[in-house]
């Protein structure tokens, strides 16, 4: 099975509507093979597919083209720039699924739309007790540390996990919405 035809995450699955409901379009950041921006342009909302690996975008892109869905493939190195090549508030939502690049958290929240809608799901340092890769610190997350990359967001899910299929990972989940309008203190 190609990359691009594996079937979208539980957590997408659990808050697709949600993420339709944020409007277009959403960001799948670090989309890799895209089957989350496949996923979201199936359910007919527009989605920028981002990636540093030209190969896999030609691929996703040929994918969409060929099912004409709403996908548009965006090539960045996102560690070597620091961040995300789009205007700020253009995204109803960003998806993030195993990648973290802890300095993107500004932008992440800079590209998003008030109200816009955030899933991340990434590795926790609790992942290399029970698999090999990735093992560098740099690419897991610290207890507690996913919602707080991004202070002022009103969290709708968080939680972190070991899970055993498909196949064991430990996970932390963030589900957020970017406020609408300055809080006040």
């Amino acid at each position: 099975m190609h990359a691009a035809d594996a079937a979208p995450s539980a957590l997408l699955r659990a808050e697709l509507a949600r993420l339709l409901a944020a409007g277009a379009p959403a960001l799948d950041l670090a989309c890799g093979g895209g089957r989350h921006a496949l996923a979201l342009a199936r359910h007919g909302l527009a989605t920028i597919a981002l990636d540093r690996d030209r190969a896999r975008l030609a691929v996703l892109a040929h994918a969409a083209r060929a099912s004409a869905l709403p996908v548009r493939p965006l090539l960045a190195d996102l560690e070597a720039q620091d961040a995300i090549p789009l205007a700020s508030g253009s995204c109803g939502a960003v998806l993030v699924f195993r990648y973290l690049h802890r300095p993107l958290a500004g932008e992440i929240a800079r590209v998003l739309r008030p109200g816009g809608v955030l899933l991340y799901e990434t590795f926790t340092r609790n992942h290399r007790e029970i698999a090999e890769h990735p093992r560098n610190p740099a690419f897991l997350l610290e207890p507690g540390e996913l919602p707080a990359l991004f202070p002022g967001f009103e969290i709708v899910r968080a939680e972190e996990a070991r899970v055993l299929a498909p196949a064991p990972e430990a996970v932390a989940r963030l589900v957020a919405r970017k406020p609408t309008a300055a809080r006040r203190g």
